[in-house]
């Protein structure tokens, strides 16, 4: 088992081909896709499809993914990193954009390789989460440094409705206390420190983007998202394990709702 398990699930589920394997098609669309929105100006299909070496049929309003966003004239200007304001503020080189979710701020700072500042309210108090995501560096400045994340159980994911299964219920909160109230109202959650989230699941899943495969999936192996055994939980991880009642040995599904 490695830290890429979770990571892989994810990947798995989202750019999954019918046959079990990973469409390297697909990560390199929505790579290339936000690498190009980074700049904060709307792209036609066929900028994208030219930069990504695909069809441009693929991508017109109505053909292309149902959760990309268009503008009147036909312009993607969203997909996971968009122009359209969202709780999720992610600024790149002075440039206010946005991101469909917490996580994606994690991730999105390493696929167009920029420094990104993040504001974020927890749902739950309303406290401002800001951090600073170095695609070398990592999560810093971090604020309030008790700050978790909730990530979706990668069986629940619906590739057809990205935004609702995916996006909607993933946010980062001002404590464990306050995110355990958001999983008894969503279950099968996972919450993780948020340097953890980025060091355990996201950093596996930009590699993938990164070079259009799964990340290191075995398929005969199992994908059950434990804890690798040279590698338990961090320190960080232990005040959430003690709130959610389950002994450390558990791994990542430990921290579940």
């Amino acid at each position: 088992m490695t830290d890429e398990t979770l990571a892989a699930r994810f990947s798995d589920k989202l750019f999954g081909t019918p046959d079990g394997g990973a469409s390297g098609a697909k990560t390199r669309l929505m790579r290339v896709a936000v690498q190009l929105l980074a700049d904060g100006e709307p792209i036609t299909p066929a900028q994208l499809a030219a930069a990504a070496g695909l069809a441009e049929a693929d991508l017109r309003p109505g053909s292309g993914p149902l959760d990309i966003e268009y503008d009147e004239l036909g312009r993607i200007v969203g997909w996971g990193l968009t122009s359209n304001a969202t709780p999720h503020k992610f600024t790149v080189n002075a440039r206010r954009l946005y991101t469909w979710c917490a996580p994606d701020t994690l991730i999105f700072p390493i696929l167009i390789g920029r420094i990104a500042e993040v504001e974020s309210p927890c749902p739950t108090t309303g406290t401002i989460i800001r951090l600073t995501v170095d695609p070398d560096a990592g999560v810093t400045a971090l604020d309030p440094s008790t700050a978790v994340v909730s990530l979706v159980d990668p069986g629940q994911v619906d590739p057809a409705a990205v935004r609702a299964t995916v996006c909607d219920p993933q946010h980062f909160f001002a404590t464990a206390d306050a995110a355990r109230d958001w999983q008894s109202r969503h279950p099968g959650m996972t919450v993780l420190p948020v340097a953890e989230a980025y060091t355990l699941i996201m950093r596996p899943l930009a590699d993938a983007f990164l070079r259009d495969a799964s990340p290191g999936m075995n398929r005969d192996r199992s994908v059950s998202g434990a804890w690798p055994q040279d590698r338990p939980p961090s320190a960080g991880a232990g005040p959430l394990i003690e709130q959610f009642g389950r002994p450390a040995t558990d791994g990542v599904e430990h921290l579940r709702g």
